[in-house]
């Protein structure tokens, strides 16, 4: 089991208890329902539903323990953090050549760059960590090297 710490902040902790708690009470017996129905159907050995349904029970068992993992291993991300350097929790305004662009620095299980959310393990995240108002990171990127200015830290 995996033992890496999630950083999550109390509301994406909630949310994951939230799906825990539908897979565990909802779907796990939705799923062994469609397991029991297509075993009646006769020989399994050539049941499509069967087999399908066999790979949703793996699925799900195994999203059960993905959750459990992360909310046992959960870092609570401090909401009331120091604003003079970046750390989890911090939302960062930077600048690049393409311009100004907003991004809220988060644990890798609530991460969504298109939502403004990336996560702290990223090449940005890293690089932005500990760093402070006015500093200019280097970012390693598929195009290419890329400098980011850090003009604001919240």
């Amino acid at each position: 089991m995996n033992s890496k710490p999630s950083y999550l902040s109390r509301d994406g902790l909630s949310k994951l208890r939230e799906e825990l708690d539908v897979m565990v009470s909802v779907r796990r017996s939705e799923v062994a329902s469609r397991i029991q129905e297509a075993k009646a159907h006769g020989d399994i050995t050539e049941n499509a539903e069967y087999e399908d349904a066999k790979n949703e029970q793996a699925f799900v068992e195994g999203r059960i323990q993905s959750l459990q993992a992360l909310i046992k291993n959960a870092i609570i991300i401090d909401e009331n953090h120091s604003t003079d350097h970046v750390v989890i929790g911090s939302t960062v305004v930077i600048e690049s050549p393409d311009g100004k662009e907003k991004y809220t620095i988060v644990g890798s299980a609530e991460a969504a760059p298109r939502d403004g959310r990336i996560s702290n393990e990223s090449p940005l995240g890293r690089a932005l960590l500990g760093r402070r108002k006015g500093e200019t990171v280097k970012v390693a990127a598929p195009a290419g090297e890329m400098d980011f200015k850090i003009v604001g830290i919240s």
